[in-house]
């Protein structure tokens, strides 16, 4: 396949198989120009209608001079390296290009990782912002304590005191957040053995609010409890309760 440069004439023998159908840009090796070379033309259909052209005229002894000198002063190696520099700066480019694409799958897991840890180390402070996500963390199996304030170390004693029984109800209340928070109200839930209510009261804690890590010690109690308690629930009253 033989180039010819548009601008100083300079012409190149070349293998076509380099040139795809759309074609590529190529640069003369003699003037530095840049144009954009066609592919070869396909081979013609043995099938398709067989139509007759007027030959060429030969030709002139000038333009065949002029074809001579170009040629002398392009030789076919400068044009083969041009074209192989072409293909290895392509190549070059593509490796970049996946390089980058694989990069940015990584960040993109690293940081999906790295939400998904803050979502669970810090899911309290994410329900406290975001009280819809209880439910998802309730199903994943993981509690969560929007308050702030917990209840802990829980324990009851029946005892008989002046000859009635008394329920007697003890635990803890821990401000595991990390700024001063009241305390809510204490409700205390009777359940018999199927886990039907039998009976319920609240009472106040004897601190109205907890510094960040500080805790409280309460103690209330319920005399005759009902017949038929089972089990019982201690937690933070909602409101209206």
């Amino acid at each position: 396949m033989i180039l010819t440069c548009p601008q100083c004439a300079t012409r190149y023998q070349v293998d076509a198989g380099k040139f795809p159908p759309s074609g590529r840009n190529v640069r003369c090796a003699k003037c530095g120009h840049v144009w954009h070379q066609p592919g070869p033309v396909p081979e013609p259909d043995p099938e398709a209608e067989i139509t007759t052209h007027e030959p060429l005229p030969p030709p002139s002894h000038a333009s065949a001079a002029t074809t001579a000198q170009g040629i002398a002063h392009a030789p076919l190696s400068a044009m083969r390296a041009q074209l192989a520099q072409e293909e290895h700066e392509e190549g070059r480019a593509s490796s970049l290009g996946r390089v980058a694409v694989a990069a940015g799958w990584l960040l993109l897991v690293v940081l999906v990782f790295a939400i998904g840890w803050v979502a669970v180390a810090f899911r309290d402070n994410v329900a406290t912002w975001l009280p819809q996500t209880i439910s998802l963390y309730a199903a994943a199996g993981l509690s969560v304590n929007p308050r702030g304030v917990d209840i802990a170390d829980v324990a009851y004693q029946r005892r008989i005191e002046d000859g009635q029984v008394v329920l007697a109800v003890s635990g803890t209340i821990v401000n595991r957040s990390a700024h001063e928070l009241s305390v809510p109200l204490v409700r205390v839930t009777l359940f018999d053995a199927d886990k039907h209510e039998l009976y319920h009261w609240t009472f106040v804690p004897n601190v109205s609010t907890l510094q960040p890590g500080q805790a409280t010690h309460f103690h209330t109690r319920l005399s005759s409890p009902p017949a038929g308690t089972h089990d019982l629930e201690v937690r933070f009253a909602k409101a209206g309760e």
